[in-house]
This record gives structure tokens, sequence and C-alpha cells, in this order.
């Protein structure tokens, strides 16, 4: 029996999963790790802490499973795109990296704005902000021209993993395209983009698909991991790109609601939708797109409150699922770092809105859970006003996509019909795309219809859904009433 082996690295915590060739999930386990907030709107990660989770990630699996690494295919990886990994001459990390979600980079983002926003829109299709890869390489090199001086190379957070396992530099044409170093319309790194900061091209690693067999497995690597040498490795993509494909949103009009650390609404399309408030990237399906939403605190908002105010999700459920839809007038808006769609505003704060006495930490609960609705609510709205067709309903991803409550909350406020497969983690599609790689599936239609098992069907109530369509408005006056109060600040 062959396996293939797929590993996540999201924005706490890395997940892996082992596939059967029969498209079983055999184990999967998950390790969580820091991100570190060193002043207000920053956020880092340490390179090293993804390596110590995927070692720690693969022996449990090979002891869960029992399964002998000799049978394992391959491994391929995924993570969240626009992280950099800053290395030296020697490939060693120079400082700890810039998490897509940090927004130290305000300014930068929009002086590129002001004085090369048609370039940028043009050749990377998006315009800039603090989550690209661009504006963080122009804060560093502006604040920290020291370390500045000493990065040989860059990487992105799976590709730098994949180099350790490997001794292979590279990277694939989506995670490339999340750098706004990319030029869209060549598929390279674009002169234009890299002269913004200066940037020397050859610090950049070399482009290849998501399904090539880059490298295989080091004596080294498999020393630490408990791997058989020689083992193939698969490039990978990106987290999204892998949750697309793992929630079966392979052919035009599918559509997938994303609960992880971010949140986001994806189409499948066959073509880019330039715009502010769309993140555009290819599909792993030739051919195809899956423009998207995203609001930038989902999940996290709630880890964020957990970690903060204590308890643990099942608790929290719990307790919200006994207040009534609206949290009693209390209203949570997720913009803990700041905002991407529809606002494109760094500068936003997260609130809570409307505290009474009556008001609990149950009421909290739901409204942090309704406050990311909210915020997908928005999110929907960029889409149809874009006039981008999707199918009535929608696969919905990501860890928070297994809270019953928080589904009902979702598929309310959208009023849209939601589907949970057994298994959509980014870390599924990995397995799966290593198989796709290897030859052990045939396509990715083929092995979307032989792995993916929808598990359960979330309808919207009616009358919950008139409910939230009324709350949105308050939503939405809310922010316009704190928004200029957070930019005098």
């Amino acid at each position: 029996m062959k396996y293939l082996l797929g590993i996540d690295f999201g924005g706490g915590a890395s997940k892996a999963t082992l596939l059967s060739a029969e498209g079983k999930i055999v184990a999967t386990n998950s390790v969580e790790y820091p991100s570190y907030y060193p002043k207000q709107g920053y956020v880092e990660q340490k390179p090293i802490d993804w390596y110590l989770a995927t070692k720690e990630n693969i022996a449990s699996l090979l002891k869960q499973s029992g399964v002998n690494p000799a049978d394992i295919e391959a491994v391929s990886f995924d993570a969240a795109t626009h992280t950099a990994v800053l290395l030296d001459g020697d490939y060693n990390v120079v400082r700890d990296s810039i998490y897509w979600s940090d927004s130290r980079s305000t300014k930068e983002s929009a002086y590129l704005r002001e004085h090369h926003g048609d370039l940028i829109r043009s050749l990377a299709l998006h315009s800039a902000d603090t989550i690209w890869t661009l504006p963080q390489m122009m804060w560093l090199k502006n604040n920290e021209p020291d370390t500045y001086k000493k990065i040989k190379h860059i990487l992105f957070p799976k590709d730098y993993v994949r180099y350790l396992f490997t001794g292979v530099a590279c990277t694939d044409y989506i995670e490339a395209e999340g750098s706004m170093f990319f030029d869209f319309n060549t598929l390279s790194w674009s002169k234009e983009l890299c002269a913004l900061i200066d940037l020397d091209m050859s610090l950049l690693p070399e482009v290849v698909a998501p399904t090539d067999i880059v490298g295989t497995v080091t004596a080294r690597a498999a020393a630490d991991t408990g791997l058989k040498e020689g083992t193939k490795v698969v490039c990978g993509t990106t987290d999204t790109a892998m949750e697309v494909f793992a929630s079966g949103a392979v052919s035009k009009g599918n559509c997938s609601v994303k609960l992880a650390t971010a949140g986001r609404i994806c189409v499948v399309t066959d073509k880019a939708f330039p715009d502010r408030d769309i993140i555009n990237y290819s599909h792993v399906v030739k051919g195809l797109w899956y423009p998207g939403t995203a609001t930038k605190a989902c999940a996290s908002s709630y880890r964020w409150y957990r970690d903060t105010f204590g308890g643990d999700y099942k608790e929290l459920d719990a307790g919200a699922s006994q207040i009534p839809v609206g949290s009693e007038g209390l209203f949570y808006h997720p913009y803990i770092n700041g905002e991407l769609t529809p606002y494109a505003d760094p500068l936003l704060c997260g609130s809570f809105v409307g505290i009474r006495t009556n008001h609990t930490k149950a009421h909290f609960s739901r409204a942090v859970m309704e406050g990311v609705a909210m915020s997908l609510m928005d999110s929907a709205r960029v889409i149809e006003r874009l006039g981008i067709a999707h199918d009535n309903s929608a696969a919905i991803i990501g860890g928070g996509a297994y809270s019953p409550l928080w589904r009902q909350i979702v598929a309310d406020a959208l009023n849209m019909e939601l589907r949970l497969n057994e298994n959509s983690d980014s870390s599924f599609g990995t397995a799966m795309l290593a198989g796709v790689a290897t030859g052990v599936f045939e396509s990715f239609e083929q092995v979307a219809q032989k792995c993916i098992i929808p598990a359960k069907i979330t309808t919207p109530n009616p009358e919950n859904t008139e409910k939230y369509q009324k709350m949105f408005e308050t939503y939405r006056a809310v922010h316009d009433a704190l928004a200029p109060i957070y930019h005098n600040r």
C-alpha cells in the first residue's frame, strides 16, 4: 500500500495528514506554535518552529499508523502565502518572519499605491497593502537596513521547511503570485516590481509548478523525522489553494467559505477579477482561478478571545448556543489586525460595542462568532457587486467550520447552504496533490471524487437571516463611526 503525506503550516499550528492510495485518511496530527507581537500591529513567527512542529507531527503519524516509512510515496507542504523567510548566503535565517497579517508597512503600502499603483496593478493584479511581501520588504529596507543587507535568499514558509528536507530552494507560481514581485502576465519574477525596492532578483527562488517533484528527503531530514531517505518531495503550494481543492471546488462556479486564521469566500472562475477587494490566485487545475475576499481575523479572533479571556472552544460554544441571535445588542468587529475586504484599512481596530450589565461571557462568545459572520457578509457583497457567478451552496472549510453553532450562524448570515465534508483542511488537500504529482491519483478531478466525502449540510434559517440582515446595517454604521477615530489616534 502506498501513502501520501501532506503537511500544512497555518497561523497557529501545523497539521499533518497521512492518506492512503485508496483515498482514506490513515492518521492526522496537529502541533501548535506561537506568534509574537513585539509592537502594536506587528506579527512575527520563528521559522524554526515550523520545522520542529513538522518533526513532532511526522513522529506522531508514524506511531499512530504503524505505517512503514518506506511505503510513503511522497511528502508535500503548504502554508499561508505573503510571508517571507529571509536567509543569508548559507541559508541561515537572519530574522523572525514578518507574518502576512502584520500591519507595520502601512506607510510603505500607501507610498506604493500613490507612486506606483498603476504599475503594480497591471503586473501583480492587486493594490499594495500590508499583507503583501513587497511593502513588508520595503519596510525592512527602510527600518532595518543592516538586516536587509544580510539577505541573500528569500523563500516562503513551506519552501523553507521543504529546503530543510531536500536542500533544494524553489517556490511554486501560486505562492509567487502572493509576493507582489511576480508578473501575472508572464508568470515570472518582475524586474519592474523588484526595482521598486532595488531588490536583486537573484535573491528570489526558481519558480516551478505545485505538482513538480523537486527533490528527495535527505539523510539528515530522515534522521530528524523518521521518514525514509530518498522519499519524493513535491513542491506544494499555498494553504488556501489546497483548502479550495480539498473542499471539492474544482469546477467553475464552485464556492467555498473559509473559517480559518483568516476568513475567505472564494469562487472558482476561468479568469481573474482585478479589484481592490479581491485577491486573485491561480487554481491548481490549469485554466482556473479562485478569486476571493478576505477578512483578516476569523478563527484567529476566536483564538485571541479564548487565550485572553480563558476557556476552551467547547465550553465557549456551549455558552454561546444559549444566547439568542444578535447577542442581545452586543456587537464585535474583528479588526484586531486591521481589515482587508471591503476596507483595505490596516488602521481599523477590533471592538465590542453595545455592552450592558446583562451581558455575560456567553454573550461575548456569541458576539465574536457573529462579528466574523458580519465581516463575511461584507465580503459577500463584494462578490455580488462584481457579478462573480457562483453556486447557491458552498463548502465550508477551516477549523471554525467544525463548530455546529458557528456553521449555523454563517449559513444564516450569508443565506447560503453550507456543506461540511468529512475532511477539507489544507494538509488533506496537499496529500491529495502529492498523489496527483506522483501518479497515485489520475487527476485533480478524479482524486476529488475519490477522497472527498460530504458529511453535514447546514441550511439557513430564514427568520435568523432576516435578523442578521437588519443587524448588518448597525454593524456597518458602527464601523463608519469608529473608523475616523482609529485614523486620528
